[in-house]
C-alpha cells in the first residue's frame, strides 16, 4: 500500500512527501512540473503528469496499490484565476472530479484533499470556524469550495474515508530545499524587494486594525505538512465521518508585524512604502482552531520567528542574500 501525492514536487506538497517519508510512509508523487520541481521529492516514486490524463492516474494507483490520496495539485494564483477561470475551473474542479472517479474505481480507502482560507471570503468576525458562511470572492476560492463539495458528496455516497483541509497563509520552509520558489505571497515578496534594493509595498495602511494593515494567520509549512501525517493516520485508525478542519495557528500578525520580523531575521534596515489597497483583501482573517486539536490532536508549533527566518534561509539558499 502506498500513498499518492498530487502535487507533490510543489512548495506544499514537497513538504508532506517529506514528511510522510519520515514516518515511514510510502509515497508516490504525481505531477506535472508546471510549478513543482522534480529534485523536491527525494527518493519517492515519481510520475510526471496531469490528474486530467484519466488513464495515467487510473495506472499509477493500480501500479503503486495506492489505497489513500493526498491531493495538493491545483493551480492557486487569486489574480490569474480571474483572468482565467476556465482554466482554474478544468484544473482545479474537473482535475479534482477525475481522481475522485479513478479513486472510488481503484478501490481507495482515504482522501485528504488540500482546501483554503479563499473558501471564506471576507468574513465579518474576529476568528474564523469551519461553520462560518463560506462567500469566496475569487474564482479560486470557489474551485476550491466546489472541490470540497466534491469530496464530501463521493465520502456520502461511496463511504471513502476523506477529509479536507483549509489552509490559511503557509510560509516558511522545513530546510532550505524546500522554501517557497514562488515570489506571490507577502514574506517572499518582501525578500525580494529588499533583495533588488526596493522599499517592500505595503497594500493599505487605513484598515480598522491596531496599526492599520491587514491581519492574517500565518502558519509554517512544515506544521500544515505535519496536520496532512495527522490526517492520514486519523482516516486510516478511524472510522470517521467526513470533516472539514482550519490548519492556522489561531493567532494573527498585521502586515506590519511581518515586516518588523523580516527586518530582526535578515538585519536590513527599511521603510516600507504604502500604496493604495488592494481590492479584495479583508482586514483580519484568522483561524479558529479547536476542531482539528479535537480532532486530529493537531496544534501548529512554530511561531512567526521560524517562520520568517527559516524562509529567509530558503531564499538566501537559491538566490543569495
Amino acid at each position: 500500500m502506498s500513498w499518492l501525492v498530487t502535487g507533490g514536487a510543489g512548495y506544499v506538497g514537497a513538504h508532506v512527501v517529506s514528511a510522510l517519508a519520515d514516518a515511514n510512509e510510502p509515497v508516490v508523487v504525481l505531477d506535472d512540473l508546471s510549478t513543482g520541481e522534480r529534485s523536491r521529492v527525494g527518493t519517492a516514486a515519481f510520475v510526471h503528469g496531469s490528474i486530467l490524463d484519466a488513464d495515467l492516474v487510473r495506472r499509477t494507483l493500480r501500479d503503486h496499490d495506492v489505497r489513500g490520496i493526498v491531493h495538493i495539485a491545483a493551480k492557486k494564483q487569486v489574480g490569474e484565476s480571474m483572468a482565467d477561470p476556465a482554466k482554474y475551473y478544468r484544473e482545479n474542479v474537473v482535475g479534482t472530479a477525475a481522481l475522485l472517479d479513478a479513486a472510488v474505481d481503484a478501490g481507495v480507502e482515504s482522501f485528504v484533499f488540500s482546501s483554503s482560507a479563499a473558501t471564506y471570503g471576507m468574513p465579518d468576525v474576529d476568528m474564523v470556524d469551519e461553520d462560518t458562511p463560506l462567500e469566496p470572492i475569487s474564482v479560486y476560492g470557489r474551485t476550491k469550495l466546489i472541490g470540497e463539495w466534491a469530496v464530501r458528496d463521493v465520502a456520502a455516497a461511496t463511504g471513502l474515508r476523506a477529509v479536507s483541509l483549509r489552509y490559511f497563509n503557509v510560509a516558511g520552509a522545513a530546510s532550505p530545499e524546500l522554501g517557497d520558489p514562488g515570489v506571490f505571497n507577502l514574506i517572499p515578496m518582501v525578500f525580494e524587494a529588499l533583495s533588488a534594493g526596493r522599499a517592500p509595498q505595503i497594500f493599505g495602511a487605513d484598515y480598522p486594525t491596531p496599526d492599520g494593515t491587514c491581519i492574517r494567520d500565518y502558519v509554517h509549512v512544515a506544521d500544515i505538512a505535519a496536520a496532512h501525517v495527522a490526517a492520514l493516520r486519523w482516516l486510516t485508525e478511524s472510522s470517521p465521518s467526513y470533516q472539514v478542519l482550519n490548519i492556522g495557528r489561531g493567532e494573527g500578525a498585521s502586515v506590519r508585524d511581518v515586516l518588523a520580523t523580516v527586518a530582526s531575521v535578515t538585519g536590513i534596515a527599511f521603510e516600507p512604502a504604502v500604496v493604495e489597497r488592494r481590492p479584495g483583501d479583508p482586514a483580519r482573517i484568522v483561524a479558529r482552531v479547536d476542531r482539528i486539536r479535537d480532532t486530529l490532536g493537531f496544534t501548529a508549533r512554530h511561531d512567526l520567528d521560524d517562520m520568517v527566518a527559516t524562509a529567509w534561509a530558503a531564499w538566501v539558499a537559491r538566490h543569495g542574500a
